[in-house]
């Protein structure tokens, strides 16, 4: 039976198999520079800034959406960013994923969020055509911008002496 429910500090080590997952999955594995004790820093320490659920066949963690608030100043209202969500290959087309948007939804709408958004790369039909049929508006005109750790040293420096 599927359960959708909050991250615990217990399910670190999955999440972070899932997401060594989703990087292989993009072709990106080469990429992820992180580890399980950062993320469980950032999901569980005294500064969190981030949160996450995950889903369950049987007591055993299959998917998992990671998420952060936002805010968007044109709406005067709080957001929700997805940063990632991802289900084992053999468990897709199972339901999994859509009660994984759904319940990050829920969590938006329950926190009064006027939006949720997340990104997807533009060679992935197959999310692109999920998260349509959820309802989600894939916006062609707006590109992710990013600033990586390296850059923001340098400015951080440079602001140190101007």
């Amino acid at each position: 039976m599927l359960n959708i429910r909050l991250a615990q500090s217990k399910d670190i080590d999955a999440i972070f198999e899932l997401i060594l997952g989703l990087a292989a999955y993009e072709q990106l594995s080469d990429r992820v520079t992180g580890n399980t004790e950062l993320l469980r820093s950032h999901l569980f320490g005294d500064r969190p800034c981030a949160e996450a659920i995950v889903a369950e066949f049987d007591r055993q963690v299959v998917g998992f959406g990671l998420f952060f608030p936002t805010y968007s100043t044109f709406l005067t209202q709080p957001g929700i960013h997805l940063e990632d969500v991802f289900v084992q290959p053999e468990y897709r087309r199972q339901g999994v994923g859509k009660a994984l948007m759904n319940a990050i939804a829920k969590i938006a709408h329950d926190r009064g969020c006027g939006r949720l958004e997340w990104s997807v790369l533009e060679w992935n039909q197959n999310a692109i055509e999920f998260y349509q049929s959820l309802g989600a508006t894939i916006l062609p005109d707006w590109k992710t911008c990013r600033m990586t750790a390296e850059i923001l040293a340098s400015i951080a420096a440079k602001s140190q002496t101007d």
